[in-house]
C-alpha cells in the first residue's frame, strides 16, 4: 500500500476493531505505514493476526488479538495485553460493524400482496434487529470507555467512528443497520462535546458504496453481473463507481493527523463519489 500522503505518528499506539475485515485491516495497514504501533482486535482471532503478520513482514508493528467487542471483560483484557505489548491506546479506530439478514426486508416497498410470501417489515426479526444495534452501537461505545482512559493525559489522541451513507439518508431494506449508523453519526458528536475540555478528538468517516464481503451478494448475481440495486447505486453516484478501498485512507490520515485537523471535532466525512450531495435529478 502507498500512503496518498505521508503523516508521521512513530511511538503512537493505535487500536482497530473489526481488523479482520477488509477496510479495517486497511486501516491498520495504514496506521502501521506511518510508523505506529497498531493493535488488530477482532472476534475473529486468526483474520487479525493474520493481517497483523503480514504488517510485519512488511516492516511494520502489529498484533493481532481475538476480542469480543459487546463483552467488556473481553476488551479489559485485551486492553491489559495491548498496554504490555505495545502501551497506552493514542488513536481508537471504532471498525466493528455490519448487517443481519433477520433485519432486512427482500423488498424495497411494502405492499400487503407481498405479506406471507417475503419478509416485510411485519416480519423483521427482534433478535436481528438488536444484534445490529448491539454490533454497530454498543460495539462502539464499549471499546471507547475502556481505550479512551488512556487517552485522557495525552497532549493529542483521537477517536474515528465509522458512520455510513445510511446515516445520512436511510437506504430501503436496511432499517436497523441505517437506524444503527445515524446512531454512531449522532454519538460520535456527542463524544466530540464530552471530551472537547480533554485532548481527546471524536470525528467520523462515513463510507459510501465500497465492494467487501459483506455485501458482495447483494451487488453482484454469481456470473459476476450487477443486480438491479448496483445499477441503482451508481446510477446515485455521480461518480458513476463504486469506491476503491484505499481512497478512505486520506479521509483517515486528514483526521489522526494534529497538524492538519487539530480543531476538527465533532464531523462526519463523506467518502462516497458524490452519493450524498445528489439529488437523483
Amino acid at each position: 500500500m502507498k500512503l496518498p500522503f505521508e503523516i508521521d505518528l512513530s511511538g503512537k499506539v493505535v487500536v482497530v476493531t473489526g481488523a479482520g475485515g477488509v477496510l479495517c485491516s486497511m486501516f491498520a495497514e495504514a496506521m502501521a505505514k506511518t510508523g505506529a504501533k497498531v493493535a488488530l482486535l477482532d472476534l475473529n482471532g486468526d483474520a487479525a493476526k493474520e493481517y497483523a503478520n503480514k504488517i510485519n513482514e512488511n516492516g511494520g508493528t502489529a498484533k493481532g488479538y481475538t476480542c469480543n467487542v459487546l463483552d467488556k471483560d473481553s476488551l479489559e483484557s485485551v486492553h491489559k495485553e495491548v498496554i504490555a505489548d505495545f502501551g497506552t491506546c493514542d488513536i481508537l479506530i471504532n471498525g466493528a460493524g455490519g448487517n443481519n439478514p433477520k433485519a432486512t426486508t427482500d423488498n424495497e416497498y411494502f405492499t400487503k400482496e407481498a405479506m406471507g410470501n417475503v419478509k416485510t417489515f411485519f416480519d423483521l426479526d427482534k433478535d436481528g434487529v438488536e444484534f445490529v444495534f448491539h454490533l454497530n452501537f454498543l460495539g462502539t461505545l464499549l471499546p471507547t470507555q475502556v481505550f479512551a482512559v488512556d487517552m485522557l493525559d495525552k497532549e493529542d489522541a483521537s477517536i474515528i467512528n465509522i458512520s455510513s451513507m445510511n446515516a445520512f439518508t436511510p437506504l430501503t431494506k436496511i432499517p436497523a443497520y441505517s437506524g444503527a449508523k445515524a446512531a454512531i453519526s449522532n454519538f460520535t458528536q456527542w463524544l466530540s462535546v464530552h471530551f472537547s475540555k480533554t485532548n481527546i478528538r471524536c470525528n467520523a468517516i462515513a463510507p459510501g458504496f465500497f465492494v467487501t464481503k459483506q455485501n458482495e451478494k447483494l451487488l453482484f448475481n454469481e456470473d459476476g453481473t450487477p443486480t438491479p440495486r448496483t445499477d441503482k447505486i451508481l446510477n446515485s453516484t455521480p461518480m458513476g463507481r463504486f469506491g476503491k478501498a484505499e481512497e478512505l485512507i486520506g479521509a483517515l490520515l486528514f483526521l489522526v493527523s494534529k497538524d492538519a485537523s487539530s480543531f476538527v471535532n465533532g464531523v462526519v466525512i463523506p467518502v462516497d463519489g458524490g452519493f450524498s450531495a445528489y439529488s437523483g435529478v
